[in-house]
């Protein structure tokens, strides 16, 4: 695929193989790169009832001398298996997780189109024993799919996304499992992304569940606001936000550019009072699949907190992607190194 082509819509698009292994008797098994396609389950499989299952996502970049490279993967393998102690599920040697990514990558080396579209990556494990019984499962499969992909949120608003902070629902609760990839969280998280869908916004963001005052993250991504010139974004400390790579990697960014970044409880009403002084000047999303996303507006309670009246992204939303992308897809040096070539 080259530039000028455009990507297929996120996630449908897939490589002809997949990466499988299993964990049977007490221990995982060696890989096996087969042909994509569907997987043999009984209607017993424990995934199906107790939603025992993690998941990962990231990408492989096409470089400018045609050679392949991942983005931070080890970050990736260590918070599978951050997910996996957290739902009861074997984890897996990262370095051999990390072996896997660089051969299948390689395999379906063909495939993985030129920039700006990448090669999105997804590792998942479920429980695969065929037995209903609340406990872990004894048998497990880990596998390794990937898909073309382009800009994960298809607007033709340059100023980006629209979004909602949910004042009911809640996303998760200390204590639960809001830390961890796994696909319940994501389920729990429909019934308020349709009904903001429903109501023109693209996007809820999630709020803390014990008062439903503290900005935690959207749907899928995590959330950064410029407030008196310096990346704020809400604290990991209560547990109920997933570590994202890419939200990781910004804040190691902006303070290698010199800028300042928070990291703390961001509540509803101090963006508002922040929107109201003129202090608060850009919103942006980020995660592996959106990259950075604008947030042209973002409502609480009916009241507008954050609106975009320009034609284009802020300037540091604009600056911090560039930047980032460049490093991803092999336009500039990478100081930090994070580019992982794929061997």
């Amino acid at each position: 695929m080259s530039a000028a082509q455009k990507a297929p819509a996120f996630g449908t698009q897939f490589a002809p193989h997949m990466l499988v292994r299993h964990f049977r008797e007490g221990r995982w098994q060696a890989p096996e790169i087969v042909a994509y396609g569907a997987f043999a389950l009984t209607p017993a499989t424990a995934v199906f009832h107790y939603a025992q299952e993690i998941f990962e996502g990231l990408k492989c970049y096409r470089q400018p001398d045609g050679s392949l490279a991942l983005f931070r993967p080890d970050r990736n393998c260590a918070r599978l298996n951050s997910s996996a102690r957290r739902m009861c599920i074997p984890e897996l040697d990262p370095a051999a997780t990390l072996a896997d990514l660089h051969a299948f990558v390689h395999h379906e080396a063909a495939v993985v189109p030129a920039a700006p579209a990448t090669l999105y990556l997804r590792p998942c494990v479920f429980g695969s024993d065929p037995v209903i019984r609340v406990k872990p499962s004894g048998e497990y499969t880990f596998f390794l799919v990937g898909c073309i992909v382009g800009d994960y949120f298809a607007s033709d608003d340059a100023r980006g996304v629209r979004l909602r902070t949910e004042t009911e629902y809640t996303r998760a609760a200390p204590g639960g499992t809001g830390m961890a990839k796994c696909g319940g969280n994501y389920a729990a998280s429909l019934a308020a992304q349709g009904r903001a869908t429903a109501e023109g916004f693209d996007q809820v963001v999630w709020l803390d569940a014990r008062e439903h005052r503290f900005i935690e993250e959207m749907g899928g991504m995590n959330i950064v606001f410029v407030i008196d010139g310096a990346l704020v974004t809400p604290s990991l400390d209560p547990g109920t936000i997933l570590p994202g790579v890419t939200r990781e990697s910004l804040l190691a960014l902006a303070r290698h550019l010199g800028l300042r970044t928070e990291e703390r409880m961001v509540a509803a009403d101090e963006l508002a009072a922040a929107w109201r002084a003129a202090r608060l000047s850009e919103c942006f999303a980020c995660g592996t699949a959106a990259v950075i996303t604008p947030i042209r507006e973002l409502v609480h309670r009916g009241e507008v907190v954050y609106r975009n009246d320009g034609t284009a992204p802020g300037p540091l939303t604009t600056r911090l992607k560039q930047t980032l992308t460049d490093l991803q897809f092999g336009r500039a040096p990478d100081p930090f190194g994070w580019r992982a070539p794929v061997r």
